[in-house]
């Protein structure tokens, strides 16, 4: 098995020639040619993860964010790209051409969610990664009781004080399309909002739910995980990626 197996099977469900003009997608460190024994699959590649797919014998990293995205400017001992160089490990980054797949990162998260009939949101804007989809008519307060249960994560929320019944989700940082999803969903789930599109989802009529980057995202790991598995028959292995974040302090919801 050669990495350009493992790249091509993506780019057929995930073409990187989609991700956005200002992403790093693709074969970022290694060889099409190189020979994959082991493959391990995380959201990131941070350095303890790297240590413990050279410890379990990875050489293919699947990840979705890009390992090199900003310019760098020098490498350190510590530094992620120095430990995959060092250790011999490959890694692919699907990134935004992942979270714009009919079977990525927001199709996931959609069906984690328990959507029906999810469609993609069309739009002229080339970045815009939003999925729809319908659930039973529901509350506000209740659909964030359902997606802090669905994604084991702390959420926020605003209350457009409207029924749902119209889904939007898109994982990581989506808030920023909130604006274009005016009248055609009564709710929009995503990893990061701003305050102010916090502050402007009431006047837009949309019940936004903020839930997390990592949260959102996560869920497409497992799914890449098993559908590459199954694929190839290839050892695979999902390596021990943590939230970076912590959390503390008092629920005010009410």
């Amino acid at each position: 098995m050669k990495v350009k197996e493992i790249y091509d099977f993506i780019d057929s469900f995930a073409p990187f020639s989609t991700q956005c003009e200002w992403d790093n997608s693709g074969l970022l460190i290694g060889n099409p040619d190189n020979e994959i024994t082991k493959i391990g699959f995380s959201l990131d590649a941070d350095i303890s993860v790297i240590n413990e797919a050279a410890e379990k014998g990875c050489n293919l990293i699947i990840a979705h964010h890009p390992v090199i995205f900003r310019p760098l400017k020098s490498i350190s001992d510590e530094d992620p790209v120095a430990a995959l160089i060092r250790n011999n490990i490959n890694i692919i980054c699907a990134h935004t051409n992942l979270d714009k797949s009919a079977e990525g990162v927001n199709f996931v998260f959609a069906n984690t969610l328990g959507l029906k009939n999810i469609r993609r949101f069309e739009t002229e804007t080339e970045a815009n990664m939003c999925f729809i989809g319908d659930i039973e008519e529901t509350s506000p307060m209740d659909f964030s009781k359902i997606v802090s249960e669905k994604l084991c994560a702390t959420v926020e929320f605003t209350d457009a004080c409207k029924v749902i019944k119209t889904v939007a989700v898109c994982g990581g940082a989506g808030g920023e399309f909130i604006y274009e999803l005016q009248d055609k969903v009564d709710a929009f789930v995503s990893g990061e909002f701003s305050y102010h599109e916090f502050l402007d989802s009431k006047r837009l009529g949309i019940s936004a739910i903020r839930a997390g980057h990592f949260e959102t995202e996560n869920p497409v790991i497992p799914y890449l995980h098993d559908k590459i598995k199954n694929y190839f028959n290839i050892e695979c292995v999902l390596l021990n990626h943590k939230n970076p974040a912590n959390y503390i302090g008092v629920n005010n919801a009410t």
